[in-house]
């Protein structure tokens, strides 16, 4: 899929953002929770299972508070989940926890994949997701 706005990646889902200042997760009309995720924090994929895994201490603001509060749950109820793949040049920035919203980021979505949280332990999470 090419590359889309940050918001309209999340419409192609039928999820809105809460706030599209700050908000990187939504609930879609079916129920799944669409997140938006770093392209480099994926694995390579490995027996069709794509795999991704980040901390929620790398950045702070509500936008965390959100996406810390919507996977926990997601993990605890097995919400289906769908993503937005955020991509930027600037990876040493995302990881120092800079406000990503004022690099230069480009969004797809993966229509054809549908995830679980996998693991929450501390500040630690995982998606793992399979083509459908």
């Amino acid at each position: 899929m090419t590359d889309l706005a940050f918001a309209e990646a999340f419409s192609k889902y039928g999820a809105k953002l809460k706030n599209v200042q700050w908000s990187v997760c939504a609930d879609a009309p079916d129920g799944s929770l669409v997140v938006s995720l770093w392209q480099h924090h994926f694995d390579p994929v490995k027996d069709g299972v794509i795999s991704c895994r980040g901390s929620f201490a790398r950045w702070s603001g509500p936008g965390n508070t959100e996406f810390r509060a919507k996977v926990i749950n997601a993990f605890h109820t097995d919400q289906n989940v769908k993503v937005v793949i955020a991509r930027t040049d600037q990876i040493s920035e995302v990881e120092s926890g800079a406000d990503a919203s004022k690099l230069k980021n480009t969004f797809s979505i993966k229509e054809d994949w549908i995830g679980k949280v996998t693991s929450v332990v501390g500040d630690d999470y995982e998606f793992k997701f399979l083509r459908k």
